[in-house]
């Protein structure tokens, strides 16, 4: 493969990762993305990498084996009663995160998609790699959580720790806190946890507290943001834009990963935050410049949560796509606010099947939207948060 500026990596099998029916974690979202992506001109077939599956060897860098082997045996049709049994001491057949046909081969598909998109970018085969299928960062060493089987982002730092020694900043922006990625590395100073999140208080996972700063060697390399309920665009972007300029600055990664979920937004059924489109689009924007100003350019971006999957999730995956391949939608987006129509094709294809009116633009128009009250306060409170978290730089 030449050298690119950015491949998406994706395969097939990772549509498999669905629970049930009735769940709200659903793969359709990664199909939606990707066809707007294709619809918009942003997307081409050469642009997209098939990764390989992690192996047990791959999923032991974080996983212990008898976690691998639960979740094996779980995944199987009719699994043997006393896997089931067993099943809620590994996190699984739990509500949030229950048993189906091929877990274990569509979660491992999924840790092999960021493991090899971090390959690619250490051997210099690309500068930036989005990996959207990948964000499963509430998946711990012995049992799966909030929706996640394998920590596809752990595995991944945990494989350039051991095969590059790098250092490794990993940004994660989704609405809830990426506990199981801080967990993993908070012993060790070579990886800097940073998450923005709606405060552990009142949502899943009840972590990711100011005071969360690393532990032993590695205290210091861990940064907690959690905003207050109902925080909005202007508040979250001014919270997220200060503290990840010094804590980039302050850390100097060798690759930065970055994590999407875009479950902040108004409309997302899962949490109580209630930023915009806007978020989606500059986050992506600031993580670009510090991959390039600190990093050399490495940047690994995976997906994460999002819950609105017809109105807020493809929108918020395109834009990451957009930014990171520099493509001139991007820049229009941007010059022209939220006025830039999405693809007529795009919204004729899909809205037949969402329950939902789809958008019509690539960023919201929030002029009618109801302001949240209490504002000054909350803006005041992630503002004094913000500057505990960051006190020490």
């Amino acid at each position: 493969m030449k050298t690119a500026n950015a491949v998406l990596v994706h395969h097939p099998d990772a549509m498999r990762y669905r629970f049930n029916d009735h769940h709200p974690f659903n793969p359709v979202r990664l199909e939606l993305t990707i066809d707007l992506l294709r619809a918009s001109s942003a997307l081409q077939d050469q642009q997209i990498v098939l990764p390989a599956p992690a192996d047990d060897e791959l999923l032991s860098l974080l996983h212990r084996p008898d976690y691998i082997d639960a979740v094996r045996q779980l995944s199987v049709p009719e699994p043997q009663q006393r896997w089931y049994s067993q099943a809620q001491q590994y996190g699984l057949q739990t509500e949030d995160t229950p048993c189906f046909p091929g877990m274990h081969e569509a979660a491992a598909c999924i840790a092999g998609g960021s493991v090899h998109a971090a390959e690619l970018i250490m051997q210099g085969r690309t500068q930036h790699a989005f990996h959207m299928a990948g964000g499963l960062h509430h998946a711990f060493p012995d049992r799966g959580a909030g929706f996640c089987v394998y920590n596809d982002a752990a595995i991944a730092i945990a494989w350039l720790r051991r095969q590059y020694n790098a250092r490794v900043l990993y940004i994660d922006t989704d609405v809830h806190h990426g506990d199981g990625v801080q967990w993993a590395f908070y012993n060790d100073p070579e990886v800097c946890t940073y998450s923005i999140h709606e405060t552990g208080k009142f949502l899943f996972p009840g972590t990711g507290y100011v005071h969360e700063r690393g532990n032993a060697e590695g205290f210091g390399a861990c940064f907690n943001l959690p905003v207050e309920p109902y925080t909005e665009d202007e508040s979250w972007l001014e919270c997220f834009g200060q503290s990840i300029e010094r804590v980039a600055a302050a850390f100097k990664p060798d690759i930065i990963i970055s994590q999407h979920g875009c479950d902040a937004h108004a409309l997302d059924p899962l949490s109580h935050v209630h930023c915009s489109m806007r978020i989606y689009r500059e986050m992506p924007a600031a993580i670009h410049r510090l991959a390039h100003q600190v990093a050399g350019g490495r940047w690994l971006a995976v997906g994460g949560g999002g819950y609105d999957i017809w109105r807020v999730v493809p929108r918020a995956w395109a834009l990451v796509w957009l930014e990171m391949t520099d493509h001139p939608l991007r820049d229009e987006i941007a010059a022209a606010g939220w006025t830039t129509r999405l693809p007529d094709a795009w919204r004729s294809r899909w809205q037949p099947e969402s329950p939902d009116s789809l958008p019509e633009t690539w960023l919201d128009d929030t002029s009618d939207w109801t302001p949240m009250p209490r504002r000054s306060i909350i803006t005041e409170q992630n503002r004094a948060t913000m500057q505990i978290a960051i006190q020490d730089l």
